[in-house]
């Protein structure tokens, strides 16, 4: 299984969004792909998620995000699971927001070489109760932040 391949269709994902690109975030999913965004919206195929983005990104202007790959996973030759978390800096500023840090999961495949997303969901990192966690993640993400 090629690894990087799959990191590389997660970090496409997000500089798609970080650049408001609709068209080139919905590319990277299969025909059939689907999304569940932080506010539990679901989303099913590639040309509703295309719409869906297009219509956030022509009535506002998103956080970017910062991520980080914590696993990839192989589920066959042709089929991956990535874990990442992930935080967002709000427009013109330079500090992760700590309640829009969250965890992300990929799945991706493969066909005549070629990987695309067949699910991505962003869920809250709110860690309930444990603030020293979501305090260590908000670190952790920054730093990433700052390069």
């Amino acid at each position: 299984m090629n690894e990087c391949g799959v990191e590389t269709l997660y970090r496409d994902l997000l500089d798609h969004w970080n650049h408001r690109d609709a068209s080139g975030f919905a590319m990277l999913f299969r025909d059939d792909g689907s999304l569940v965004g932080f506010d539990g919206t679901s989303v099913e195929s590639a040309g509703l998620i295309k719409d869906h983005l297009a219509k956030i990104f022509d009535n506002h202007l998103p956080p970017t995000f910062v991520g980080k790959v914590r696993e990839i996973r192989p589920l066959g030759s042709d089929a991956a699971l990535l874990r990442s978390v992930a935080g967002m800096l709000r427009p013109g500023e330079v500090n992760v927001e700590p309640e829009l840090n969250a965890t992300q999961v990929l799945v991706a495949a493969r066909r005549a070489g070629e990987w695309r997303i067949v699910h991505f969901q962003t869920t809250p990192a709110r860690f309930d109760a444990r603030p020293e966690e979501a305090e260590a993640l908000t670190a952790e993400l920054q730093a990433i932040a700052a390069g």
